[in-house]
């Protein structure tokens, strides 16, 4: 018999090692590269496991990385909890989708997170000034692929279901 809880702590490690590369001090020509770990982090247990990783957690994870970033209370947790739903709805597309294909979608997901945290800023009256506010979208595109690998396989390994 199949306990229903396995690999839990696999979850929450992943998701805590996400939020440490978040808060890993970068020098400050890469700071704008730093991708957008804790969505990517999700976006991959949304759809590996869309029954037991869902808006709920983002929601959760969100106030704790609008704690974390010290952003207005409840902006990462919506555009999280929005992200969640739209990788719901399509998980099952997604997960047959080749590598290269979902790092573009990822891409796609990443720039609809920084739009929406723009203009949630942009009403603050904080809007960002430089192209460089976009970047994160093309670093977490780019390392998608090894991410989804590291992921999958620690999921399989530890039988994460």
């Amino acid at each position: 018999m199949l306990n229903k809880n396995a690999g839990g702590w696999i979850i929450f490690t992943s998701l805590l090692i996400a939020f440490l590369l978040t808060a890993l001090p970068l020098p400050a020509w890469a700071d704008p590269w730093r991708p957008a770990w804790v969505a990517m982090v999700l976006i991959y247990w949304c759809m590996a496991l869309p029954g037991r990783i869902g808006i709920g957690t983002a929601w959760c994870l969100g106030l704790l990385l609008d704690v974390q970033q010290g952003a207005l209370l409840g902006q990462n947790a919506l555009i999280l909890a929005l992200v969640a739903y739209f990788i719901l709805q399509i998980h099952k597309r997604f997960r047959i989708f080749p590598l290269v294909q979902q790092s573009c979608l990822i891409g796609i997901i990443i720039i609809f997170y920084l739009l929406i945290a723009s203009w949630i800023t942009g009403i603050m009256g904080l809007a960002p000034q430089t192209w460089t506010y976009w970047a994160p979208a093309f670093s977490s595109m780019i390392l998608w692929p090894w991410l989804f690998v590291i992921l999958r396989d620690m999921r399989r390994k530890y039988h994460v279901s």
